[in-house]
């Protein structure tokens, strides 16, 4: 193979910092050191019993074969039944598509929406994959400066101000991923009313919508039926390596997303789907509200302790297992400073610079998707490598 023939597309793929990190983490604990990770942004809880119950029953009954590429109708049906119970909305059953985890809904969802030089809003800082997987589809993520003023997060007016000739749509995530902050209700419904002015798509990616602490549920779907909303087994449900999401569509794109399903997915894994029934389950509920409530103390630890070393914290994050903080106290380069805490404390963090380029090599995010005693514990070792430092 020659491969400097490999697609141009690959040059708009950047690679992934805080897997980087990880190696580095992996190297030095072969070498005997004690590594605190709180980086990659996965639950330390893995799935409820019922669920992994509900998964024995399914590979002991033989439920292993191909599904629908929407999915089996007892989860469909059993999403439904979660968004009449948690945010009072009638969700058809037969919008809901279920995917190989939100990453696959987000795939299938730019490649109904996005053409080439297609331009998609979003925020800058935002997840690295979201604008990916827009690249992937020749289009062009147009991230917009955001700052705590903002929350981190766009505004009518920032989607105003920054609509273009070749604006398609936006690509929203509340909570956010690397921030922990959701878009106001009043706000996104303003950003909505935008993008329909200008015939655009809203996407909002809602996988940590079942992880907020400070305000009453509230889903994107509450805006309109045009409104797409991508969600996940992962965090609120605590199933990471199952691979397992879903899609919300309008009813006139369910059969377009389905061919593309079938395309390019077949479908989601079917021992998934049969497990992911059980997490709507009252018993499984009540123990992903106790995580819940177990997430939020530890971010009502984490947040003054970041303060106490010397971090700003300047908009509590009122949702997921994030912390974004500025380190400009400390150091004018938070890559830098990420691998002398990594190597000096063996604490993993994360450097602004995989979320985007504004104000990157200012903040650090936090993942508090750990264990109390590891939080306090870190905290130990940071302010240990601080007390040793002159800051910069």
């Amino acid at each position: 193979m020659n491969l400097s023939k490999l697609a141009s597309r690959l040059d708009n793929i950047a690679p992934f910092h805080v897997m980087e990190l990880a190696k580095m983490a992996s190297d030095l604990e072969k070498q005997g050191r004690s590594i605190i990770h709180m980086g990659i942004g996965e639950p330390d809880f893995t799935a409820a019993a019922p669920v992994i119950e509900a998964a024995t029953r399914a590979m002991a009954d033989g439920k292993m074969q191909y599904t629908s590429a929407t999915g089996i109708p007892a989860l469909r049906e059993a999403i439904s039944a979660h968004y009449r119970r948690v945010y009072g909305l009638e969700i058809a059953p037969g919008r809901i598509i279920v995917t190989a985890g939100a990453s696959a809904a987000l795939l299938l969802a730019c490649a109904a929406l996005v053409e080439p030089g297609a331009e998609v809003l979003m925020p800058d800082p935002s997840y690295p994959c979201n604008r990916h997987f827009v690249a992937a589809f020749e289009g062009k993520a147009k991230m917009i400066p955001s700052g705590p003023a903002q929350r981190f997060q766009l505004s009518e007016a920032m989607v105003r101000e920054h609509w273009s000739a070749a604006t398609r749509g936006v690509l929203l995530a509340s909570p956010s991923n690397p921030t922990g902050t959701s878009i106001a209700a009043d706000e996104l419904q303003k950003i909505v009313a935008a993008v329909r002015e200008n015939s655009g798509f809203t996407i909002v990616d809602e996988i940590y919508q079942g992880l907020t602490y400070d305000a009453p549920p509230f889903s994107a779907l509450s805006l309109g039926d045009d409104v797409i909303v991508i969600n996940s087994f992962s965090k609120y449900f605590n199933m990471t390596g199952w691979r397992l999401g879903w899609l919300v569509v309008p009813e006139a794109l369910v059969s377009q997303i389905e061919k593309l399903s079938q395309n390019l997915f077949i479908c989601a894994s079917s021992i998934a789907q049969h497990a992911g029934v059980a997490c709507f389950s009252a018993e499984s509920i009540a123990i992903y509200e106790a995580r819940k409530a177990e997430f939020k103390r530890r971010r009502d630890y984490i947040v003054p302790a970041l303060r106490d070393l010397g971090f700003k914290v300047p908009v509590m994050p009122d949702g997921a297992f994030y912390v974004y903080a500025d380190c400009t106290a400390l150091s004018d380069d938070a890559d830098r400073l990420t691998i002398d805490m990594l190597n000096q404390a063996g604490v993993v963090l994360v450097p602004g610079l995989d979320f985007g380029s504004h104000a990157s090599h200012q903040y650090i995010r936090v993942s508090y998707a750990t264990s109390m005693e590891n939080l306090q514990e870190a905290v130990r070792r940071l302010r240990a490598f601080f007390s040793d430092r002159t800051p910069a």
